[in-house]
């Protein structure tokens, strides 16, 4: 039954839609989180040790927040592939003598693909940064997020990644939400233009409070 459900295009579409949907919702708890770091230090540190020992004594250190990372990952990789199959599917569906234009589709819906390809790899580049320290300038400092941040967005290519990474963020979310609301059987004609507005207003939020931070460092308000 699972199998027959994931090999149909509306399976996948509804994996697609319910995996977005958990990445969105970790993104505007993120997105709070990562604001208090206009609070100072002490604030966004304590945010950031707060996550390891969320739900102690229950759990033990840092396990929600692997629990999280991990539920994270199986939405992620469950989303990519899904998106993957379903285009190489409408590809090969193309008979090759068609020649009829189709009605443009928005900048958001032709630029779906790319967004998640440079999300992808912004994610990558995200965790070697500031989870692992990799990739990280000036010295990774463990136990110090706040100043890990500080050094990233203190950097041009720090700033240029995460400022792409974020609009093509706002893009996928625009175009996603709607379409998640559409599998998931919530769109209707009545509801189409109150959903796309929802989408607008989420794509605009997410994208102004993730950039606001490395505005913030830029401006010298975060410093």
């Amino acid at each position: 039954m699972t199998r027959t459900v994931w090999d149909s295009s509306v399976g996948k579409k509804t994996v697609m839609a319910v995996s977005g949907l958990i990445m969105l919702l970790y993104l505007v708890v993120h997105m709070l989180g990562n604001l208090k770091i206009f609070f100072g230090p002490g604030e966004f540190n304590h945010y950031a040790h707060w996550l390891r020992t969320l739900g102690e004594p229950f759990l033990h250190y840092e396990w929600a927040l692997w629990i999280i990372r991990v539920v994270l990952v199986l939405a992620v990789v469950a989303h990519a592939t899904a998106a993957y199959q379903l285009s190489r599917r409408d590809i090969g569906a193309r008979p090759s003598g068609y020649v009829h234009k189709k009605r443009r589709a928005s900048y958001a819906t032709r630029t779906m693909r790319w967004g998640g390809i440079i999300l992808g790899l912004f994610i990558v580049w995200h965790i070697l940064d500031l989870t692992t320290g990799t990739v990280h300038p000036d010295g990774f400092q463990a136990g110090h997020p706040y100043q890990n941040v500080i050094d990233t967005f203190s950097t041009w290519y720090g700033d240029t990644i995460y400022i792409v990474a974020m609009l093509a963020l706002g893009l996928h979310i625009r175009h996603g939400f709607w379409s998640a609301a559409q599998t998931l059987g919530a769109g209707s004609r009545s509801r189409d233009r109150a959903l796309k507005t929802v989408a607008n207003v989420l794509a605009l939020v997410l994208t102004a409070g993730f950039l606001a931070v490395p505005v913030g460092v830029m401006t010298g308000l975060v410093s």
